[in-house]
């Protein structure tokens, strides 16, 4: 499954990922509010990659925001955070939750937003969920499920942008994200009734091309070969990692507005010691490493903790491991 993803294509069930819709005047406000990532200056049919955080500069999770209109944003999260964050999101639109240590008695902005579930059935004709089609046919595949019109708009999607389409005569946003590191990559989002068609329609087309339908195994062994975080694991979670500790530094809007769990970030980060480095066996047939276990220098001093692996395409172990700071220097 590993192997035809990055060869062909891979066809993943992640419909058990949390869809949620943020809706309204304020939409764009409220999110900027409880993301760490730039959410204002997206674009229509553009995705952005960010985390929300306590005021304590604790991870809740990590998630993809899409901009599907002028106001209206869909939000992915973990299926294992789905309860927590729609409480979470909840509570500092009505503002019963902490969201600044220093100044207890303030609020997020932009409060006047619509919040909704699009995996609760009450939502109806409007319901999502997510299948995510990944590796470097997986366009050619969707395309030839699509009228020349509909192909026309999916080729011109660069990555991390998305589009409302038609494809095996099911609506479906499309959109050229994914967590298995290809470049050519789809997450795709249908009503649920239309999912198992939907399913059928791609494995149909794709399996002549080397198309594999593929289990969470995969999805952790790709993600963990490309580098990629998951909570619990690389932030988050028992080990509490922060998203500077997690490598992902890049991702928040230090130089900008306020945001839940800025200030404490700051103040965390300049204290951190560690940060999550790749590293990979340089033998084959040798024992698996599991999260928590040690890393240790050449003089055998414990400098870490695995927190990711995973056999990679070629073969061999690779993942992730929080280390010292002075260790995280490729070659060591």
């Amino acid at each position: 499954e590993h192997l035809a993803t990055r060869q062909a294509a891979g066809l993943f069930d992640v419909t058990h990922m949390g869809v949620f819709l943020t809706e309204g005047p304020d939409a764009a406000v409220f999110l900027e509010s409880v993301c760490g990532n730039d959410i204002l200056f997206r674009n229509i049919g553009e995705s952005v990659y960010t985390h929300f955080m306590d005021p304590d500069a604790n991870v809740i999770d990590d998630l993809i925001v899409y901009r599907l209109d002028r106001e209206k944003y869909l939000l992915v999260v973990n299926a294992a955070n789905e309860e927590k964050d729609w409480a979470w999101l909840n509570a500092v639109k009505d503002g019963t939750v902490l969201v600044d240590r220093e100044r207890p008695w303030v609020s997020a902005f932009g409060r006047n937003v619509i919040l909704r579930n699009l995996k609760d059935p009450k939502e109806g004709k409007d319901m999502l969920v997510d299948i995510a089609l990944q590796g470097p046919l997986s366009r050619d595949i969707l395309c030839a499920l699509a009228s020349p019109a509909e192909e026309r708009k999916i080729r011109r999607l660069n990555r991390n942008q998305l589009c409302e389409s038609v494809v095996a005569d099911i609506p479906v946003v499309v959109s050229r994200t994914g967590y298995t590191g290809e470049k050519m990559a789809f997450e795709l989002f249908v009503h649920p009734d239309d999912a198992v068609n939907f399913w059928n329609a791609i494995m149909e087309v794709g399996t002549p091309l080397g198309l594999l339908p593929n289990g969470l195994g995969a999805r952790d062994s790709l993600r963990t070969e490309a580098g990629l975080p998951l909570y619990g694991h690389e932030m988050g979670g028992e080990v509490n990692l922060t998203v500077g500790e997690a490598g992902f530094l890049p991702f928040l809007k230090l130089n900008s507005a306020w945001f839940i769990g800025r200030d404490a970030f700051v103040k965390r980060e300049a204290k951190r010691k560690g940060i999550v480095a790749r590293f990979t066996f340089d033998e084959k047939a040798v024992r698996m490493a599991h999260p928590g276990d040690p890393v240790v220098d050449i003089k055998g001093r414990m400098v870490g903790k695995v927190t990711s692996c995973a056999i990679d395409s070629d073969g061999y172990l690779t993942g992730q491991a929080f280390v010292d700071k002075k260790i995280a220097v490729e070659g060591t």
